[in-house]
């Protein structure tokens, strides 16, 4: 019910609360009798409005509304810096795409794959050298972990006198059947045992591969011996010979070892030379030999120049000469 002030009439100035309306009149109730007013002497009296009183807060609660902004605050600057860093690390790979592309291209080197959207980004690897020039590698395969069948091209493998596989892309599944379709269309396979890790992984199917499927096998000391469960270097000699491969082995300072069916050939390391970063000794070694098979090279010979370009690379930062 609304309460009301009579503004004019007998009953000017008094207040009551309405009661009820006809067309001109309005019957307002002032406690002790009811009486009747024309409608323009009414005026409502304006309800006060209830003044709220603020609960107060205690400090803990406000202590955890502080953090709960700061961590907002902070989860939005996170997430524009990492939306930053990619941006930058996308143009970084971009570049060096291209520069990997034109690198190629400098050295008449005819390469086979396509460029294509996938779902996974092209592989990267983080090196870091220590100062005894030992590497740590953060490495992702990308899209190169999920190689397949259909990236073989059958007649470019027949075409090529030698096909080079690296252990670190065998697994179980689709790049199986990859390797297995490259080396039953080549006329000669070499592969890299890559590293320790991936020996230790996949050494049965390794051995298998060794033992019956390649022609020509690089592979450091200790994933040889791990390889073929050996304590003594001379046990993986041993081995060389029995299965009657081409088998390298380099030991690093010490040099490398080729084993060819019954033939034995050391090849020492020079090392006078200044080493800042080994990353990439190995697989310049295997170029320089590959090279010298392909050219009809003696096996020492072979072996000479893979040790002259493993040199070279060794000296610089970075795997490329």
């Amino acid at each position: 019910m609304s309460r009301v002030t009579i503004t004019d009439g007998t009953h000017r100035g008094k207040t009551g609360i309405i009661v009820s309306h006809t067309p001109h009149f309005t019957k307002v109730d002032l406690g002790n009798r009811v009486v009747r007013c024309k409608k323009t002497f009414v005026q409502p009296i304006p309800q006060p409005v209830p003044h709220l009183v603020p609960q107060p807060i205690i400090q803990e609660e406000r202590e955890e509304m502080i953090k709960e902004q700061e961590r907002i605050l902070k989860d939005i600057h996170d997430k524009r810096e990492k939306k930053l860093q990619n941006a930058q690390i996308s143009q970084m790979i971009s570049a060096q795409k291209q520069e990997y592309e034109e690198g190629l291209k400098k050295e008449n080197v005819q390469y086979f794959y396509s460029k294509e959207k996938e779902a996974i980004s092209t592989g990267t690897c983080l090196i870091l050298i220590t100062p005894d020039s030992e590497r740590t590698m953060v490495t992702f395969l990308g899209t190169a972990g999920k190689i397949n069948e259909k990236d073989i091209d059958e007649n470019v493998v027949k075409d090529s006198e030698i096909s080079f596989l690296e252990g670190y892309l065998w697994d179980e599944g689709e790049p199986k059947k990859a390797f297995e379709k490259a080396i039953n269309n080549s006329n000669k396979v070499a592969m890299s045992l890559s590293d320790l890790f991936c020996v230790e992984r996949h050494k049965t199917h390794f051995l298998e591969l060794v033992k019956n499927k390649l022609d020509i096998v690089f592979a450091n000391e200790q994933e040889i011996l791990s390889l073929i469960n050996a304590k003594s270097f001379d046990e993986a000699i041993a081995f060389s010979k029995e299965i009657k491969k081409n088998i390298i082995i380099t030991r690093g300072e010490k040099g490398a070892i080729g084993i060819d069916i019954d033939q034995v050939v050391e090849c020492n390391a020079d090392t006078s030379v200044k080493i800042k970063d080994l990353t990439g000794a190995g697989d310049l070694f295997a170029a320089g030999y590959l090279h010298g098979i392909i050219n009809n090279f003696s096996l020492k010979e072979c072996l000479i120049k893979g040790t002259e370009l493993s040199t070279k690379i060794i000296q610089k930062i970075g795997a490329r000469i």
